[in-house]
């Protein structure tokens, strides 16, 4: 009765904009570690349904004429960034170790939108629900010190607001984190950040289908129909812009249940599934965003990379 009264509290309080994905991981590993999950199968089940539902509805939240309109010259050198970063990834995983599809998710984590880019390449792996939340606690820790710490670093090296932007939307992994350290460092410096960050969002799609494309059943190439609706939405958004306030509720939405379902993988992470991963994932997260995001900086500084 305990376990189940915990379980329905704290997912009524992930539903809440109070709580947010870090949180909600924290959350299901503090049931997880503590009394329990009492529903640790069909939760197993629902996270990978939601996940996938809640993937569609983000689709909502991007529309493709605003990225191509705004954020056309960032395109080609985030494309660059994340090839880099998943060849980085590789290297890194070939000396570090352990499972590969959490080493995958890390990467995309890192490469593009950190909770939400690990979110829609699970499903394609078919990663484990415990490779999905090992990944998400790496990305969500890393995130929220970059949060802290990317503008007292800014600020260090004296970048104007504008580099800054443009280094934190490259380097820091998830959209309400890079936005949080942009807002911090100034207006300029939140407006160049959101418009390269949606950009590079954005090569979710892509790559998620090349991964799709990559990983066969039963011997046929497989294209995961919840990208086909993350990319209808989209299209949708951008064909009917009248609709926005529409769309931007069912993007509202969607964040809201992505929310809940980390806190349902956040309650698979028991002691003997933490133990079984051990430190890898995090050494390879850390390695691969120190040199991300010395990397970008590098770029930026020696004019590879414009500043708008």
């Amino acid at each position: 009765m305990v376990r189940k009264a915990c379980f329905w509290l704290l997912l009524a309080a992930c539903l809440t904009p109070w709580v947010g994905s870090s949180i909600a991981l924290v959350l299901g590993g503090v049931l997880a570690l503590g009394p329990g999950n009492p529903y640790e199968a069909s939760t197993a089940t629902w996270s990978k349904r939601l996940l996938q539902l809640s993937v569609v509805g983000l689709g909502f939240g991007i529309g493709f004429g605003e990225v191509a309109r705004v954020g056309s010259g960032a395109l080609v050198y985030t494309a660059v960034g994340i090839a880099a970063t998943f060849a980085l990834a590789h290297l890194i995983w070939k000396i570090v170790g352990g499972e590969r599809r959490t080493a995958v998710l890390v990467a995309m984590g890192t490469a593009i939108c950190g909770g939400s880019a690990i979110a829609a390449m699970s499903p394609v792996i078919r990663a484990e629900r415990h490779e999905t939340g090992v990944a998400l606690a790496t990305v969500f820790t890393l995130n929220a010190i970059g949060l802290l710490v990317f503008p007292m670093l800014g600020r260090l090296m004296d970048l104007d607001q504008a580099t800054f932007g443009v280094w934190a939307a490259l380097a820091i992994h998830d959209t309400s984190s890079v936005v949080g350290a942009a807002s911090a460092y100034g207006e300029r410096a939140l407006e160049v950040a959101t418009t390269v960050k949606l950009a590079r969002a954005l090569w979710i799609v892509p790559v998620v289908l090349v991964a799709g494309l990559i990983v066969r059943h039963k011997g046929a190439p497989r294209v995961p129909l919840f990208l086909i609706g993350f990319v209808a939405a989209a299209g949708i958004r951008s064909l009917v812009p009248a609709l926005d306030h529409v769309w931007d509720a069912v993007f509202v939405g969607a964040r809201r249940l992505l929310v809940v379902t980390i806190f349902l993988i956040g309650a698979g992470l028991t002691r003997e599934v933490l133990s079984r991963a051990g430190s890898r994932p995090m050494v390879l997260g850390v390695v691969l965003w120190v040199l991300v995001s010395a990397g970008s900086l590098g770029a930026i500084r020696l004019g590879w990379i414009p500043i708008p």
